[in-house]
């Protein structure tokens, strides 16, 4: 029994209390506390509103209520919006967390915004705690579908723009020029567009249809006269008011452009500065003598028409001097006459020319314009300056001063306006800062005395140019000498001289030097000396070759060690001119050390101690010195190369004289007094770079220190099951110390959790100082949260005395969780909407899908899905509950379980409404979580007809194209329910194949008939769908049967044969069940014998029956005879004998040895005339007949009954 605070908070037990012996009866009274146990529940599964799109901010849509049958904070809901679809809606709407009402908080747009959104609204209580102390919340979900409704709120918008349009000039009147077209941009009201004219460049010209806006001709157009484009401003109007009661507009600009026709000739105009242009028919212009190039004469060809072809030609005595550019042009040009010939330019043999320029219009019809041109020709300089002479030579002495004349050189110019009027420069520009030249006079002259040097450059070669009053040039060339004078000093090669020498080597160095003077003066010879210094004396020098030598042995010890081992000495180059000149150079002689000096160890020996168990520890220093003056020979390096055993090192380092070596323990050696070793005799060695070598002894004492480190034992994984709650330890770490005397404490580093292949810090469990490990109380172990601990300790030596009293590696102990069963499946949501259609779907069909995770792991994991229940909710919305019309297919896609959920059974084709689906997720444990799938049924009011042309097999072969075209159209998904081949020929539209189909959208609304019939016909959808075979739509057509009275006849006829024979049939086989009936049938035969006519009852038959009016009459023998009495039928006979007796069968069939054909055969009346029969009654033949046997001869016998007729069969 299931304890429920809503159905009962109050409960009473009886209780007894017993000592054995006595007992004692009371009553207990149990008051249940509230759990937060049920969910909130919506009054509404949905809540579906309509509204307009101009619906003021801050309206309250509806009312969501939903309620808890909790009470506390636990029955107290509270409304949120979880989803708004689509999402760019989330901020149109609110909703007040304790009432429910939905607000809209944004303003709407039918047409720039959604015309639907879907509201995902959720109700969650105040929370409370459920079976556990922790607090849950429960929430349920209901949808909102809102509907926008279009209003009159948009101006017209033209489709199409930029609007450009062309007519021909003089076209005419009404001739249409472009059409304009405009929509109303609100596509929910689409209110009929009246169009006009505002505004017009030129106006008068166009008008415009006001029902579909096409433009056309209102008067005479002249392009020449108004331009080449007309502009409107066109107008479109809706039809009614909008919400503000006035009529919208909207206007565009249409560019009309006017297309020339050949109506105007070219002509010839005088421009000023290009603008102010007037017709001409004579122009002028000037030329020099001689010129080859372009004339201006100011002359300019127009034709006023748009696009001309105009041909320049010329004509006159001299139009072969010149040609006219252009030759042709299409638009206004500027002409100008080209020279040709410029030789017959000649200002001396004729001065004016006269010609004619001829403009033709190559149009249809042509044009023609003349024009005369007279060019008069101007005089010209045409002869440059000429000196006497090709070459002047010019002599002048170096460092001469500022102005010196070198010489006067002066041209000769035979043009007139030329005389007196010559100018002079020097060429080219790089001699101007050495030589000038007066421009009128041509006076040659130095210009700058200290750039002048022989000894920098001898010879100057220039150009002397002279340029008559239009620049003309003449040219002759100068060559200017310089002479030398004593003006140079030695230079030395080098700016110093720097030698490298060993000791105990000779020197040779030779100092080399140069004289810029003239090497045949005594200005450039040169004598070399050493000036006096501190070591000058050990050196000598040749003065004649400048050849340096040592006179003594160079020893580097010698020297000031200061000096590095360099020796500065200063050589003179002097030369012999008047006054002498000389020239000094530093010369910079290292002598070079050898290694010619060993290594020598201050002490003879050396004795050291040190503390165990400091790693790196300081042991004491030695000290050494080579007397070579060079680190690279006296640079000391120390080793241990004997009794160090690995556990010293020595480091070099420099002295104020020589190097030290420091000795020190390694660092990565702890000595241990405990050990064998207490002394180390080292033997440590000086060594020079090359390998000269000496030897000490040290002794290192080693001191007693307590320094050993405690050490963790190996710590096995331990196993723990999630949510368990024992105080117990689940492990502990254990160490170990080599110190005799020793306290060992464990402290935590840390732990840290394997969560989702992750590792984190966490705190599920406490490290006691013992090395015990036990469960945090505050935590609960969840190994869907995390699967693996892993905990770092140290371990501490508190008795330690020096070095570190803690472990050298921390221990680790590896906690795995083991999974229990302790979650149930989760669905995954999905807003997914589920559509199925019903007369598509049959056994078998996939209609919805869920999802779902356990949170355990492995088999505790795997889930099994299953529908509970099915209800249908109606579009009334009233709920019933239906048998299972879905099963549910589990799959598994990685960690998901997936169950599909499909028809188990052809679904109601007429239902309106949707499926309510329970569909329940189970683990192996046992433990499950349901969910309700709503899915929407398409019923067949949805149902769609298309017919196609085409055949059967064509369509289906289309099939692909066919629904992708629909979807196009529709924006819808097609589901096809049926293709079959259309044979009726009555049919409204002749189609061959017709498929039924249905279109559903994703929100599970499905199109109606007249829907898809406008959207389908909407271009271009309507000619893909056309070009696939389409034909029609509409509904299920009725096929009405064509009526063929003969072949209902036959069918009629046969069927009643059908039923006859099966009647007989029967009649035989009930026959042979009584042997009896046989001896009856003999009885009967020997009373027909004596009955007389007379016996024989005759009377009126019924019509269309095998009955006489008369009791007892045989419908075969028309005989009135008592059947019962005389073939011993009693009251107790079974009217199966009574009818066979009555039967022509019968008879016939006892006398009939093949049991597969009848060999009685009733004949017509007519065909009875096979002879007299052998018995006088047909009933005594049939009986004689019953012994023939099988090899006998037996005919086919007939008996005519004028009474039996075919009415009766």
């Amino acid at each position: 029994m299931t304890l429920d605070r809503e159905a009962s908070n109050v409960m009473e037990l009886g209780v007894i209390v017993s000592d054995i012996v006595n007992e004692s009866r009371g009553t207990l009274t149990i008051i249940l506390s509230e759990a937060n146990d049920n969910r909130p529940i919506f009054q509404s599964s949905t809540y579906d509103i309509q509204i307009a799109e101009n619906t003021p901010v801050g309206t309250t849509l509806f009312r969501a209520s939903a309620t808890d049958a909790d009470t506390s904070t636990g029955g107290v809901v509270k409304y949120s919006i979880d989803e708004v679809t689509p999402n760019a809606g989330s901020s149109l709407f609110s909703i007040l967390p304790t009432t429910g009402e939905v607000t809209l908080t944004g303003p709407l747009n039918y047409t720039s915004l959604s015309t639907f959104y879907r509201l995902k609204i959720n109700a969650t209580d105040g929370g409370g705690k459920c079976f556990y102390d922790t607090i849950n919340y429960l929430s349920s979900i209901a949808f909102s579908f809102i509907t926008i409704q279009d209003v009159p709120d948009l101006d017209p918008r033209f489709i199409g723009i930029p609007y450009v349009g062309t007519v021909k000039e003089n076209s005419p009147l009404n001739t249409a020029v472009l059409k304009v077209t405009a929509l109303d941009q609100d596509t929910g009201v689409n209110d009929a567009i009246i169009y006009s004219i505002e505004e017009s460049t030129a106006e008068g010209l166009f008008t415009i249809s006001g029902k579909d806006g096409t433009i056309s001709v209102l008067s005479y157009i002249d392009r020449e006269a108004i331009g080449d484009t007309v502009t409107l401003t066109v107008k479109a109007t809706e039809s009614n008011a909008n919400i503000h009661e006035v009529q919208a507009t909207a206007t565009a600009k249409v560019l009309i452009n006017i297309e020339d026709v050949n109506d105007s000739g070219p002509k010839f105009y005088k421009c000023v500065d290009g603008r102010n242009c007037v017709e001409e028919s004579h122009f002028t212009g000037e030329v020099d003598e001689h010129w080859l190039g372009s004339i201006s004469i100011n002359m300019t060809v127009r034709d006023l028409d748009k696009i001309a072809d105009t041909i320049l030609t010329l004509e006159g005595k001299d139009k072969a001097v010149f040609s006219v550019q252009p030759s042709s042009t299409t638009s206004d040009s500027v002409v100008q006459l080209q020279v040709k010939e410029p030789q017959n330019l000649d200002f001396e043999e004729k001065q004016q020319m006269v010609l004619q320029i001829i403009a033709t219009d190559r149009g249809n019809p042509t044009f023609q314009s003349t024009a005369t041109v007279t060019i008069n020709i101007k005089d010209t300089n045409d002869n440059s300056p000429k000196f006497p002479q090709e070459l002047y030579k010019l002599n002048i002495a170096e460092n001469s001063a500022v102005g010196t004349e070198l010489d006067t050189i002066t041209a000769d110019d035979p043009d007139t306006m030329d005389q007196g009027n010559l100018t002079y420069r020097l060429l080219p520009d790089s001699i101007l800062p050495y030589f000038d030249v007066q421009p009128r006079t041509g006076k040659v002259y130095v210009k700058n005395s200290t750039l002048l040097d022989r000894e920098v450059r001898t010879l100057f070669s220039a150009t002397l140019q002279a340029s008559d009053t239009d620049d003309k040039p003449g040219s002759t060339v100068l060559e200017i000498t310089v002479t030398d004078i004593n003006d140079n000093a030695p230079i030395i090669n080098r700016d110093n001289y720097r030698e490298f020498v060993k000791e105990d080597q000779n020197l040779e160095l030779k100092i080399e030097a140069t004289d810029a003077d003239d090497s045949e003066t005594e200005n450039s010879q040169i004598v070399y000396s050493i000036e006096p210094s501190k070591y000058s004396n050990n050196f000598t020098i040749d003065p004649e070759t400048g050849l340096l030598r040592n006179t003594g042995k160079l020893d580097r010890e010698a020297l000031d060690p200061k000096l590095n081992g360099m020796i500065e000495l200063n050589v003179t180059a002097s030369d012999k001119g008047v006054p002498s000149l000389s020239t000094t150079v530093p010369v910079f002689i290292i002598v070079e050390d050898i290694n010619d000096n060993t290594p020598q160890f201050k002490a003879p020996s050396y004795k050291f101690s040190v503390k165990e168990g400091e790693k790196g520890a300081f042991v004491g220093s030695v000290q050494a010195e080579d007397l070579d003056q060079t680190a690279e020979f006296n640079r000391i390096s120390f080793s241990i190369i004997e009794g160090s055993f690995g556990s010293f090192i020595i480091r070099t380092f420099a002295d104020q004289r020589g190097y030290r070596g420091n000795i020190t323990v390694d660092p990565d050696i702890e000595l241990d007094y405990e050990s064998a070793r207490k002394q180390f005799q080292l033997q440590v060695e000086a060594m020079d770079l090359e390998q000269k070598k000496a030897t000490v002894m040290v002794t290192v004492d080693v001191l007693d220190v307590n320094d050993e480190r405690p050490e963790f034992k190996p710590t096995p994984p331990v196993a723990v099951k999630e949510n368990f709650t024992i105080s117990e330890s689940v492990g502990s770490f254990t160490g170990q110390d080599k110190d005799g005397n020793h306290s060992l404490v464990y402290e935590l580093e840390s732990i840290k959790c394997r969560c989702n292949g992750a590792v984190e810090p966490c705190s599920w469990f406490i490290l006691d100082s013992t090395g015990e490990v036990r469960l945090n109380p505050e935590d609960t172990v969840d190994y869907e949260e995390c699967d693996q601990v892993v905990i770092d300790a140290q371990v501490v030596d508190e008795y330690t005395e020096k070095g570190e009293n803690n472990s050298v590696t921390t221990g680790q102990m590896v906690i795995n969780i083991e999974d229990i069963n302790d979650n149930a499946p989760e669905f995954i949501f999905s807003d997914s909407v589920f559509v199925v259609v019903s007369e598509s779907a049959s056994k078998g069909t996939s209609v919805a899908a869920v999802t779902a995770t356990d949170r355990d792991s492995g088999i505790n994991r795997q889930i099994d899905f299953k529908v509970t229940e099915v209800q249908f909710r109606n579009d009334n919305n009233q709920t019933s509950t239906m048998r299972i019309l879905f099963d549910a297919v589990t799959t598994q896609q990685k960690d998901v379980y997936v169950g599909i959920i499909q028809t188990s059974e052809k679904l109601d084709t007429s239902l309106k409404g949707k499926y309510l689906v329970k569909v329940s997720a189970t683990d192996t444990g046992d433990l499950s979580t349901s969910t309700i799938l709503e899915i929407f049924a398409v019923d067949e009011s949805f149902r769609v007809e298309l017919a196609f042309t085409k055949s059967q097999s064509v369509v289906e072969a289309n099939l692909n194209d066919i629904t992708r075209s629909l979807t196009a159209a529709t924006k819808a998904s097609v589901e096809i329910a049926s293709i079959r081949t259309d044979t009726t020929e009555a049919s409204r539209v002749s189609g061959n194949t017709i498929i039924v189909a249905y279109f559903v959208y994703a929100n599970g609304t499905a199109l109606s008939f007249n829907e898809v019939e406008k959207m389908i016909s909407e271009p271009p959808h309507s000619l893909a769908l056309i070009e696939l075979g389409l034909a029609d739509i509409g509904k299920a057509p009725v096929i009405e049967p064509v009526t063929d009275p003969v072949r209902y006849i036959l069918l009629g006829m046969l069927a009643g044969l059908i039923v006859v024979l099966a009647v007989l049939t029967t009649s035989l086989m009930c026959t042979r069940r009584n042997y009896k009936r046989k001896l009856k049938a003999a009885k009967a035969m020997n009373s027909a014998a004596i009955v007389t006519s007379d016996n024989q009852k005759s009377g009126p038959v019924v019509p269309g029956t095998n009955k006489y009016t008369m009791e007892g009459a045989n419908p075969v023998l028309n005989l009135n005879i008592n059947a019962a009495m005389i073939l011993d039928m009693d009251e107790d006979s079974s009217d199966v004998d009574k009818v066979s007796l009555n039967s022509l069968d019968s008879s016939g069939y006892m006398t009939n040895p093949d049991k597969d054909k009848l060999m009685n055969i009733i004949q017509e009346e007519e065909e009875g005339d096979r002879g007299p029969s052998e018995y006088i009654e047909p009933l005594g033949a049939a009986l004689a007949h019953r012994g023939q046997k099988k090899g006998s001869d037996n005919h086919d016998i007939g008996f005519s009954n004028p009474i039996f007729s075919t009415t009766d069969l």
